[in-house]
């Protein structure tokens, strides 16, 4: 075979160039994650969809490809096993992957004490435990190669405990923590780490955590504007509705946040 047989690499524009030319994008059958490797492909990049749903990765890279942008990889898997994160790893080892986007994750809403725990054990192994290795094996990829970015998804409710969705908050508490941390370690290596602490999004989201949004940002603002915010902020809120909630919210003290977001809470779990 030739090299003309081959397919260009791909060719990322605009400020997220350098971080090319290959993003990982887990979650990317739904909601934020969908909307992220939208907006990464259509800035040039070769984007690595990573989810369960197979059919749904498929057809969104169909999508992708028929916009004319670089056709994307489709690594199916359950990203909660080991498993799952070791045929990531595999399916991207020849790739220059610069980006990574964790975006895959559920929530829970309702008293804990009456919660399912087989349902709050999975949602801790795959936004909390699943995000923390797919995190540390790429980290260290794109530290060896001297620069790239990770987004790690976190949450408004990630700054206090909030009643009624008191272990979805905590799993986002671990995200945004490790974001604050890591960021510090490397960026001297030349990696950029941001947090993305959007309010209620409108995605699937609502209808696993069994919850009633009113309003609700657009998942591709998150998208945007988070990728916007890498390499310039720490932690990042996007969208009107975050910047509102968030504003509201900081002058409290820790307690009164509580004490607000359970309130909310009551009002979006009945």
């Amino acid at each position: 075979m030739s090299v003309f047989d081959h397919p260009p690499s791909p060719q990322p524009r605009g400020r997220l160039a350098p971080y090319g030319p290959w993003a990982v994008v887990t979650g990317a059958s739904d909601g934020i994650g969908r909307a992220f490797a939208l907006e990464l492909a259509a800035s040039g990049f070769g984007v690595v969809l990573a989810a369960r749903r197979k059919g749904r990765l498929e057809a969104l890279a169909a999508q992708i490809a028929a916009d004319g942008c670089f056709a994307p990889l489709v690594v199916a898997g359950d990203l909660a096993t080991d498993d799952g994160i070791a045929a990531l790893c595999a399916a991207t080892a020849d790739l220059d992957v610069g980006l990574l986007v964790c975006a895959a994750g559920f929530g829970t809403s309702g008293p804990f004490a009456e919660a399912d725990e087989a349902n709050e054990r999975d949602m801790l192994r795959l936004n909390c435990e699943s995000l923390m290795l797919t995190t540390h094996r790429f980290a260290g990829r794109l530290a060896a190669r001297g620069k790239g970015g990770i987004v790690l998804m976190s949450s408004l409710v990630a700054f206090q405990g909030v009643p009624r969705t008191a272990h979805y908050a905590a799993t986002k508490a671990y995200v945004q923590t490790l974001a604050e941390g890591l960021q510090r370690e490397l960026v001297p290596r030349g990696v950029d780490v941001v947090a993305s602490a959007p309010g209620p999004v409108s995605s699937g989201f609502a209808a696993r955590a069994a919850m009633t949004m009113g309003k609700a940002e657009k998942p591709e603002v998150v998208a945007r504007q988070t990728l916007a915010a890498l390499g310039r902020k720490t932690t990042v809120r996007p969208g009107l509705l975050a910047k509102v909630l968030e504003a509201s919210l900081a002058p409290l003290p820790r307690r009164g946040r509580v004490r607000i977001m359970e309130l909310v809470m009551r009002g979006m779990t009945g």
